[in-house]
């Protein structure tokens, strides 16, 4: 006889499904202080005179961390109509940035005689755009 699978429940079993232990970035309740300690180390940042670059590595390495960048797309992408528009147009940017960057090392490489090496680095590139393209393919598509 074939039984359903039981609810997984909190640790005291009062009915309610256990948390996802990956999951805690979703929630407003961490994202909502992350942003707020961003905010502030900006204020404080400009405010004590400290270098911006300093400034914006600190920035960058909590978003990083605490996932706040992705939570904030998630954010920009909940806006009917408007909202996924605005995300598409932020990754893109990523994407021709790196092909940009891509162009300018492999024209300098090949001045100085490296040219081999521009084709293994232009096909490690080039792999990395399609691995993000199919990556974002399964995403929507799951």
């Amino acid at each position: 006889m074939v039984t359903k699978p039981e609810k997984i429940t909190g640790s005291e079993g009062e009915g309610e499904p256990a948390d996802d232990p990956l999951s805690w970035w979703l929630n407003w309740k961490y994202m909502l202080p992350a942003w707020v300690l961003i905010a502030g180390l900006i204020w404080l940042g400009i405010r004590y005179q400290i270098d911006s670059q300093i400034i914006a590595a600190g920035v960058f390495l909590i978003g990083l961390l605490s996932n706040a960048f992705a939570w904030m797309l998630g954010i920009i992408a909940a806006v009917p109509l408007i909202g996924p528009l605005i995300v598409k147009v932020l990754s893109l940017g990523f994407i021709w940035l790196l092909n940009a960057v891509g162009y300018l090392v492999s024209f300098v490489a090949i001045r100085r005689g490296y040219s081999r090496d521009v084709l293994t680095y232009r096909g490690v590139t080039i792999a990395l755009i399609i691995g993000i393209v199919i990556g974002f393919v399964l995403g929507k598509s799951l």
